[in-house]
């Protein structure tokens, strides 16, 4: 049996307007999100963070080696940064694309799986 009941967006309140509060979060991904700012990492938001964390968990959980879940994540990664930093040259931006992919890889490893 399937529910008739959609999933709310978590960007839009209950009466359809923007939801302008802060992002629900756990201790624990409170604590992955200090972890990522300590370890230098800027998302564009705490939302796209906590979902690159969440599919790296996923596929460790699911058995994917480190090399596919980089795969994986690498293009999620490079979208966010080039979002949060759109004038960064393309040359910096890759070096900066795999640091940010393995501190994410580790710290999701760490934090949240």
């Amino acid at each position: 049996m399937t529910s008739s009941v959609a999933p709310q967006d978590p960007g839009v309140g209950s009466v359809g307007q923007p939801n302008t509060d802060t992002l629900a979060t756990t201790d624990e991904q409170r604590e992955f999100l200090a972890a990522l700012t300590k370890a230098g990492v800027h998302p564009s938001s705490e939302l796209m963070a906590l979902s690159i964390g969440s599919y790296i968990c996923q596929a460790h959980g699911a058995g994917q080696s480190d090399q596919a879940v980089r795969d994986f994540v690498l293009p999620l990664i490079r979208g966010d940064l080039r979002d949060a930093q759109p004038d960064v040259a393309a040359t910096a931006m890759t070096n900066q694309v795999d640091a940010v992919t393995s501190a994410y890889m580790r710290i999701a490893t760490d934090r949240l799986c």
